[in-house]
Formats: structure tokens, sequence, C-alpha cells
């Protein structure tokens, strides 16, 4: 977002005080990080919801403005907290972040398409969903795409072949699996040859009578 977001100081905190702000129809928030203090804040939910829902998501770039002041800066969604019943947005914690210097971030990993395995009767197993990474702020991924089409069963595809875009590093350790075909269970191919009946078709020795 080029514009910046504008919040408001919050100088009350504890569980009452949260709850009469989400009364108002804000939620609070917190500020932190380049080794400056902790900032207690309040802002509209709806802004937030339109930052996760744009195309960088939860990774968005974001320039806060406190009301009443010049006091201008970057961050980036640090943690979110939902209601547990409602869903909606509970509290929000924001990192300052230099424009100019890298940050460490987890992007999340999108697995696209159906493995070839998966035709042969395997299962695909998503092992790790996110990955980290080091970069400059704007270059920040909403999310890594992994195709998988190609896997069949007993592939795996491992952090080192990902294709990471430009100015973006990895920190992961390279040999961790992303994802893996599984093939099929033994107890799984017994139940697929169950006759219609229900009875299952045995192999092997006979039992005695």
């Amino acid at each position: 977002m080029d514009s910046a977001i504008a919040v408001a100081l919050r100088t009350e905190t504890g569980k009452s005080a949260c709850n009469k702000i989400r009364r108002e129809g804000l939620i609070p928030a917190t500020v932190y990080g380049l080794g400056e203090e902790t900032v207690s804040l309040k802002i509209n939910p709806k802004i937030v919801a339109r930052v996760l829902s744009s195309e960088t998501g939860v990774n968005s770039l974001i320039y806060l403005q406190r009301e009443g002041t010049d006091i201008k800066r970057h961050v980036i969604i640090k943690d979110l907290q939902r209601n547990p019943v409602t869903g909606r947005l509970a509290h929000v914690d924001f990192m300052r972040v230099d424009p100019n210097r890298k940050v460490k971030i987890r992007v999340p990993i999108h697995l696209i398409g159906t493995p070839a395995g998966a035709k042969e009767g395997g299962r695909l197993e998503f092992v790790n969903r996110e990955m980290e990474v080091e970069c400059l702020p704007k270059d920040i991924p909403a999310h890594i795409d992994v195709d998988v089409t190609h896997l069949k069963i007993s592939d795996n595809i491992r952090v080192e072949e990902v294709k990471l875009p430009a100015n973006v590093h990895l920190l992961d350790a390279p040999n961790n699996v992303i994802c893996i075909v599984h093939g099929q269970k033994a107890e799984e191919i017994v139940a697929e040859v169950a006759t219609p009946e229900g009875e299952t078709v045995a192999t092997g020795t006979p039992a005695k009578e």
C-alpha cells in the first residue's frame, strides 16, 4: 500500500480495555522492532482485512501513521489473533522494518497441480507448508508456488529444488522435504479388491477348516 494507514495510540491496556476497543469497532494492536519501544495502538479491522485480501496478503509492506502526528513507519504483520468462535480479527502485531534492510520471514508454500502418482493411487503429503527466506521488505513474496504435477509415487520435492524470486534468499535447510507422494498402504489395497458383497478377496495359503 502506497498511502499511509492512520492508527490511534492506545493508552489503556488489559483485557477490559481491549474488549472496550472491540466494542467500538476497532481492534488492539502493537508495533515493535528496530530497537525501538513497543507501542500499543488500535486500528480498524476492515483495514487489516483489506491488506490480508490484497495480492501480497499477510506479507504486505504497510505504511502506518500515528494519528495527530508525523510519525510514519513501514511495518509488516507479524502475528494475527482471531476470535475462536466467530473467526473475526481480535488483535494484530506489527513489526517495524527498514525498507533498505533485509528481513527474515516465513513465506507460505502453495502446491500447484495434481501429482502424476495420485492417478496411480498415491497420496500427496504436504510436509512443510512454509519456508524461511531473507530479502528486502519490498521483495517479500506473498507465497511460493511449487508445481507437483510431475511427482510419481515415492517422489518428493525438497527446498533446494524450489526456484525463488529474484533477490529472495533461502534460509531453511536445503534438504527439508516440502511434499512427498506415498504409495497405497497394504490395507488400502485389500479394501479396494473387496467383492460387491463386501467379502474381501484373500491371497496366500487358505486357512484350515
